[in-house]
């Protein structure tokens, strides 16, 4: 049985002993629940991608707990990661930046052999204070199985991951007050000017508001190749069921039409208005609402026993980026 407990000092102090002992933690941040280990080890490192079924070509985000931190895996620190990094940091933004080589930096395998490192400094107080308290670097991907749905709670973690962590801090759901629920994004600053690999939490407009960003639209990287960022997989933040989206008017035939073929078919939707029979979720209306509470949604209709999910579309704009993204590669096949 994987050991869940709450994160107190004491939770704490285990937690940070066993990622120096190169052991597998699992923690929140404000945005999903993190898988971490040492990023300086490469046994450790290695457990991660054996545990979520990962493919060793799609790098690792490595958390820090200050920006001094993250400029120390720096080869380079270039304006746009100051600017950035000062305006967002704590917080769910990833800098891609040019990994230094040398003791006590990252190992080869959390950047999947890469020359750049994926860093950023959490803003969950039980992240920060796992950081600090194991004084390493951390790699940690979403705690869950490779492709599917990134969890939010504990009890998501240890659905997915079972007895394949050591531990499990908990420390709520992360949808929840001052959380985002959704990944962070990921910008590349070794390249001027600085580009998008993936949209987050942190809309491109914030972003332009301090460094010139380039949105190179959804990156898709083939199977087999290395990936500059996570999240670049077609399929991605998937549950086990198929996923459709359809125009908000459509979705209750889309549900009867699946139903008629026997499939247990659920909804999500931002409002209630199509009276499709079965499983439902209603989302909020507004961007960050929706985010916030998308991955509980899914788990919860994943749980219901749906054969099929219907999501009615969301807007397309510049706030909607992460969600349809993460809806587009959830209905990918």
């Amino acid at each position: 049985m994987t050991e869940v407990l709450h994160a107190s000092p004491a939770a704490l102090a285990r937690a940070a002993a066993l990622i120096r002992a190169g052991k597998l933690v699992a923690f929140p941040t404000e945005t999903v629940y993190g898988l971490g280990a040492r990023a300086d080890d490469a046994a450790a490192v290695l457990g991660i991608f054996a545990a979520k079924g990962r493919p060793p070509t799609n790098p690792l985000i490595v958390h820090v707990p200050d920006a001094a931190a993250g400029r120390a895996l720096a080869l380079e620190w270039p304006h746009a990661a100051e600017a950035l990094a000062a305006a967002f940091w704590p917080g769910p933004l990833t800098l891609v930046l040019q990994k230094r080589n040398g003791s006590g930096g990252v190992v080869d395998e959390a950047t999947a052999g890469g020359p750049t490192v994926a860093v950023r400094v959490p803003a969950h107080p039980v992240a920060l204070a796992l950081l600090r308290a194991a004084a390493l670097p951390i790699a940690a991907p979403s705690a869950n199985r490779s492709t599917a749905i990134s969890p939010t709670t504990a009890e998501h973690v240890v659905k997915s991951l079972g007895d394949r962590v050591d531990l499990v801090l908990d420390g709520g759901p992360t949808g929840g007050a001052g959380g985002h629920g959704i990944e962070s994004t990921i910008v590349d600053v070794t390249r001027v000017p600085a580009v998008l690999l993936r949209p987050g939490a942190i809309p491109l407009a914030a972003l332009a508001e301090h460094a010139i960003v380039v949105d190179p639209g959804a990156l898709v990287v083939a199977a087999g190749d290395r990936a500059a960022a996570p999240g670049a997989q077609a399929r991605h933040y998937a549950p086990r069921a198929r996923v459709s989206m359809v125009a908000a008017d459509a979705v209750r035939a889309e549900v009867e039409a699946l139903r008629a073929l026997g499939q247990r078919t659920g909804t999500l939707e931002r409002s209630p208005g199509s009276g499709a029979p079965g499983p439902s979720e209603v989302l909020p209306d507004d961007a960050a609402g929706y985010a916030a509470g998308l991955y509980a949604a899914l788990h919860r209709l994943e749980d219901a026993g749906c054969d099929a999910i219907v999501i009615a579309a969301v807007p397309d704009s510049d706030a909607w980026a992460a969600v349809r993204d993460r809806l587009r590669r959830a209905s990918a096949r």
